[in-house]
């Protein structure tokens, strides 16, 4: 079990150090404010610490053979599952999960972590047919060298595991910078897991330090070849900005923010859209990029569909994270809340109507459902990244398509209607990279391409797309007959 008492801020070729910094990360309980551990955090000089090891253990690790990677990748998968309360209550401890939503994430890292214990066996090598006489045409799938993982903190165990583990897989090594909100289940745990699963030294090293010292630094480095990033768009811009600008240029997987509409057509099952709506706003406090940010109604049932809605909002509970009931915990940090009673206050001066809400206790925000939302308003166009739900009402089927597409993001979706070839139309013409029909937005399998369009992001996670991104191809030719040159 991690000792939360002793922990260090680096784990670097399977050694906890402390960090080289003079600052201190407060790592924080978001519903009662308590610390859960002071951490030094990491200087520049651990991270060039932390790359170099791995550096060093991708010469081994790249040529180890498949059945060493996939043993070790369900190695950890065996640890997790025995250590499925122990995550499950840091989870809730340190990002304010529900023990509702501590477990779906549980559940998706082991979902992810055992489709990837196959990928070492896929990374295959091919044989082209060439036009050139008497030559042999080869195209060969090998590892990049060090990944660098930059995680979030609203599912930090699970989007931390799925870069790493896929790197992993292929051969890679890899560095974590976990969020300073979630240094222990984004990076600290991953490292103690890794190291209960027998891991050899450096294929996975941790570093926890503030975004300010060294954020910039991590992603200019010249070792990783590759950068993942899952966060703001903001900073994943500055990420993908600096990536390109490096002396060696890198690679880049950028996981970003999202304003996913729900759209609700005139021949929906109101009250299934009201239970989607209901669910894929407020789990996890409306934390999760996925999260349904706005629900787009056709006015022939619109105001059926809100009674429904309020009703069942009105049952949803809030409050503490460790009740089994419990589905709105608290907001990760202050900032945060101050953001969303921003956004709410700026709402109702924008003439949107609360018609759902309450009083902010123990960083608690409860949920909050608008009514007449101006579509080019702050509510509908910015993402809340909380508890706060606007419904737009749309003239009918192309405009509700206008208004589900008039977003500077494209991550997920979902359409709602009996008519599934009717969704499934109007699904292809989302500007999205996922859409799911009579369910809800936030959806994220194995086996199935995960990513945004436009300013969600760049590239996909899960199986063969995830496969791809983390190797690289190298063709090479032989040639078996002499060739007449012209000199």
């Amino acid at each position: 079990m991690l000792n939360k008492d002793t922990l260090r801020s680096t784990f670097i070729d399977n050694k906890w150090l402390l960090g080289s910094s003079r600052q201190v990360i407060e790592n924080i309980n978001p519903y009662n404010n308590k610390i859960i551990s002071s951490i030094q955090a990491a200087n520049m000089n651990d991270v060039d610490a932390a790359y170099a090891s791995a550096q060093s253990a991708f010469v081994i690790w790249s040529e180890s053979q498949p059945e060493i990677r996939s043993a070790f990748i369900l190695n950890i998968k065996e640890v997790i599952e025995r250590r499925r309360e122990e995550i499950i209550d840091l989870l809730i401890q340190e990002t304010g999960s529900t023990r509702l939503k501590a477990n779906i994430e549980v559940d998706a890292a082991l979902s992810m972590v055992a489709a990837a214990s196959d990928y070492p066996y896929r990374v295959k090598d091919s044989v082209l047919t060439s036009p050139v006489d008497g030559q042999k045409s080869h195209v060969y799938r090998k590892p990049l060298g060090v990944i660098g993982v930059i995680s979030p903190w609203n599912f930090p165990f699970h989007l931390s595991l799925r870069s790493v583990i896929p790197a992993i897989a292929v051969g890679n090594t890899v560095v974590v910078k976990p969020s300073s909100d979630s240094p222990i289940t984004g990076g600290l745990l991953l490292a103690d897991i890794f190291q209960e699963a027998g891991a050899i030294p450096g294929i996975l090293n941790v570093v926890v330090g503030t975004g300010k010292e060294i954020g910039d630094y991590f992603v200019q480095h010249n070792v990783p070849r590759f950068i993942s990033f899952t966060g703001s768009t903001a900073v994943g811009k500055r990420v993908g900005q600096l990536a390109i600008s490096a002396p060696l240029l890198k690679r880049v997987a950028l996981e970003l923010g999202g304003n996913a509409p729900l759209v609700v057509l005139d021949d929906a099952d109101l009250d299934l859209a009201a239970s989607i709506a209901a669910f894929g706003r407020f789990l996890h406090q409306g934390q999760i990029c996925m999260s349904t940010n706005r629900v787009i109604v056709d006015a022939k049932v619109h105001d059926a569909f809100v009674n429904k809605l309020i009703n069942k909002v009105k049952t949803i509970p809030y409050g503490d994270p460790d009740e089994t009931t419990t589905i709105v915990g608290p907001i990760i940090n202050k900032n945060q809340i101050k953001n969303i009673k921003q956004l709410i206050e700026q709402g109702i001066a924008q003439g949107a109507e609360l018609v759902l809400g309450g009083e902010i206790k123990n960083n608690v925000i409860p949920p909050h459902v608008f009514i007449n939302v101006d579509p080019e308003s702050a509510l509908a166009k910015e993402e809340s990244f909380g508890p706060v739900l606007p419904i737009i009402k749309a003239n009918d089927e192309a405009h509700a398509l206008v208004l589900a597409n008039n977003s500077e993001y494209g991550l997920s979706s979902s359409v709602c209607t009996q008519n599934l070839e009717r969704g499934k139309d109007f699904a292809l013409k989302l500007d999205v990279g996922m859409t799911h029909i009579n369910d809800i937005t936030i959806e994220d399998q194995p086996g199935a391409p995960f990513g945004g369009e436009k300013n969600s992001g760049l590239g996909r996670f899960n199986d063969q797309w995830i496969i791809d991104e983390f190797t690289r191809t190298h063709w090479i030719t032989c040639q078996t007959e002499s060739k007449t040159y012209l000199v």
